[in-house]
């Protein structure tokens, strides 16, 4: 992987969102380079309406196009939905996509999540869809855990859904070996060789161990694997 100091600013990483927005908004097939997209968007979902009521707070970071709270909205019932992005356009698509749906209230705001501020326990659920990935270094990560902590009301859980490194290079370098074949097979090798350039540029994930140590440290008090397959997985934690 590139260097930190290499990685895409904020500015480009906003821009190729902004021009991305109709592909994203399709719950099936927007974001086919992730692995069990689908399946991920359903389990998370079904988590959430175990713990979630109508009327509940949730904040979707990095909400795209809203795919993540709209597939919660669509379990639970009426939810206050505030949406955080750093793409405008995205956030438009996603607000209309919530009020369809039948959201109590929708909120908006176009901001880095490092530079979000809230009051402290806010929200029942915070989704964190496909975003933690584009933070950078180890001040960063521990900076976004610890405040995703405290918004969080007491028994509030965080669910996050995204590209996962594995300590162990040799079995990273395998899994990554498999992704790259699921990329093929997909949309061919210039695809694959696309997606690979744009995490090459864009991310720097965490390894499932490094995010729970996080978790821990910020003081959740328990936390699970929903999901996993290859160098993608979702789970969650629980205040």
């Amino acid at each position: 992987m590139s260097e930190l100091n290499e990685k895409s600013t904020v500015t480009e990483i906003r821009n190729r969102f902004d021009h991305d927005v109709e592909r994203f908004s399709n719950l099936e097939t927007g974001q086919q380079a992730t692995m069990d997209a689908p399946v991920v968007l359903t389990r998370v979902a079904k988590t959430a309406a175990m713990h979630l009521h109508a009327g509940d707070s949730t904040l979707d970071l990095g909400c795209g196009a809203g795919n993540f709270t709209l597939r919660v909205l669509n379990e639970t019932g009426p939810l206050h939905c505030h949406l955080v992005d750093l793409s405008q356009p995205m956030l438009v698509r996603a607000a209309a996509r919530m009020r369809a749906a039948g959201a109590m209230s929708v909120s908006t705001l176009q901001i880095d999540l490092r530079d979000l501020k809230f009051e402290p326990e806010s929200f029942d659920a915070i989704v964190a869809g496909a975003v933690l990935h584009h933070l950078r270094d180890d001040a960063d990560w521990n900076h976004v855990f610890q405040k995703l902590h405290g918004w969080l009301k007491p028994g509030g859980r965080l669910y996050v859904s995204d590209l996962v490194w594995f300590d162990d290079p040799q079995v990273q370098n395998l899994m990554w070996q498999q992704y790259g074949e699921y990329l093929v097979a997909l949309r061919g090798e210039e695809y694959r060789d696309t997606v690979f350039a744009y995490i090459e540029k864009e991310d720097s994930p965490r390894s499932l161990n490094y995010q729970f140590e996080l978790l821990r440290q910020s003081g959740f008090s328990s936390f699970e694997v929903l999901h996993r397959n290859s160098v993608f997985a979702a789970y969650y934690g629980q205040k």
